[in-house]
């Protein structure tokens, strides 16, 4: 287990140093693994290094695609992969470990095309109007997956929103809630920025909508 400052979502990718002796020894026990792969949980209170945090219970499995050496520590790439929750944690000793059961996985159906055409439409327009007063970490002309099921959980991972909505999004128990939530959640994040902008430029120092001038591919 990796407890993160930072929620998972399934199809969104995660990239790690690892250069705690803990990480480091778990890193060298899942490479004897066909698959190596790791739980991420987000932390409730305190801080990524150091251990003692204390941890939420739901997280999402972490699939390692690349790593790379460098200087004092191990550079992954990974991929989230199947939801989970956290039935009981073992002994940290000698790193972060628990028993978990994996949640149902969620469902798209077409007639939720509409309703996730909306949610894209408000994401985008709260990562555009965001992106005016803090840095973001993706465009709001980001490109998502061809595939509608993947594309649903990339806009939960890329709404520019808190980490106790991110983790709501991550319990949610059917596709048209999840959507839904995230409709909700980056339209008012889009309302409360506008309504911070109304009142005068960003700190850009632009008076209009921010230049969509890069892309991205999740």
């Amino acid at each position: 287990m990796f407890p993160l400052g930072t929620v998972l979502f399934p199809y969104m990718p995660v990239s790690l140093r690892l250069f705690e002796e803990r990480y480091l020894v778990m890193l060298a026990h899942m490479l004897e693994a066909e698959q190596p792969q790791f739980g991420v949980v987000l932390i409730e209170r305190g801080q990524e290094v150091g251990g003692g945090e204390h941890r939420f219970q739901l997280g999402t499995l972490a699939l390692i695609s690349e790593m790379a050496g460098g200087e004092g520590f191990v550079a992954v790439n990974a991929e989230g992969g199947s939801r989970f929750e956290v039935t009981g944690w073992l002994d940290d000793d000698p790193y972060p470990r628990a028993e978990i059961r994996f949640l149902e996985p969620l469902e798209w159906d077409e007639s939720l095309r509409s309703l996730r055409e909306d949610t894209e439409q408000a994401v985008r327009r709260a990562l555009a109007v965001a992106s005016e007063f803090t840095e973001q970490r993706w465009a709001s002309v980001v490109d998502l997956s061809d595939d509608p099921l993947e594309a649903c959980w990339q806009l939960a991972g890329i709404a520019p929103v808190g980490e106790l909505d991110q983790l709501s999004f991550l319990g949610a128990v059917s596709m048209e809630e999840l959507l839904t939530s995230v409709l909700e959640r980056a339209t008012d994040a889009a309302e409360s920025f506008a309504s911070a902008w109304s009142a005068g430029p960003g700190p850009n120092g632009s008076d209009g909508l921010p230049g969509d001038d890069f892309e991205e591919r999740l």
